[in-house]
């Protein structure tokens, strides 16, 4: 008798504990904002080389990652506290991993993250004619010692494309820029010729990307049909 009713007290022991984390608060505070360079956003691939957040006294020693959507913009659900943000190595920007961001979080934060870029694209525009899709784009230098490894022009279905998650491009090597000047790149539709539109955008890589990512341009619909 005395055994049936030690683990019984023991199984409702268990049943309270188990009842006693289930009643962990959940996060409810978001901490969001931009990777940017002269207070505009740069648009790179999806979940690349992101961002690193330290809370001390967090259980997790190696940190939560904090990933980049295409368009340069990031949001986390995150308990109220002080956190120290780092930028992990390899990007399409300097290097700057002893550079720490140091953020409170009180409810709903927006913070932007500056970076260096090597470089960046901006007017992008695009258009179809015959079975091809034409950008037209100027690539400034930011990074003097910087050089280009790859020029990309892709073309995919979905608004995630990228020079990894792309269904045709055109892709230059160690190609001749004039920075600062007006460029355009074709590349052929492929196996996207049946669809009625295609997400096109322009990505620059510099050799010194250790990760080899590129910068781009925002993607933008081309209608084909």
């Amino acid at each position: 008798m005395k055994n049936r009713l030690s683990l019984i007290i023991v199984c409702c022991l268990l049943m309270l504990s188990g009842c006693s984390y289930d009643n962990y608060d959940e996060p409810t505070s978001v901490l969001s904002g931009r990777v940017v360079y002269n207070g505009q956003a740069l648009p790179v691939k999806t979940d690349g080389t992101g961002f690193i957040l330290w809370q001390d006294g967090y259980a997790n020693k190696s940190g939560i990652t904090l990933n980049i959507a295409y368009d340069g913009t990031f949001s986390a659900t995150l308990f109220d506290g002080e956190y120290k943000l780092t930028r992990r190595a390899g990007g399409p920007w300097v290097d700057q991993p002893a550079d720490t961001v140091y953020i409170t979080v009180r409810g709903n934060t927006v913070v932007d993250v500056p970076v260096t870029p090597y470089f960046t694209i901006r007017d992008a525009s695009f258009q179809y004619y015959d079975g091809k899709v034409k950008a037209t784009f100027k690539v400034d230098k930011v990074v003097e010692s910087a050089n280009v490894s790859r020029l990309t022009l892709c073309l995919g279905k979905s608004i995630l494309t990228d020079y990894n998650k792309k269904e045709a491009n055109k892709t230059l090597s160690n190609p001749v820029i004039s920075f600062g000047e007006e460029m355009t790149l074709e590349a052929d539709l492929g196996s996207l010729a049946g669809e009625e539109y295609v997400f096109a955008r322009v990505g620059v890589r510099a050799a010194q990307s250790s990760n080899s990512e590129f910068v781009y341009s925002l993607p933008v619909k081309v209608m084909i049909r």
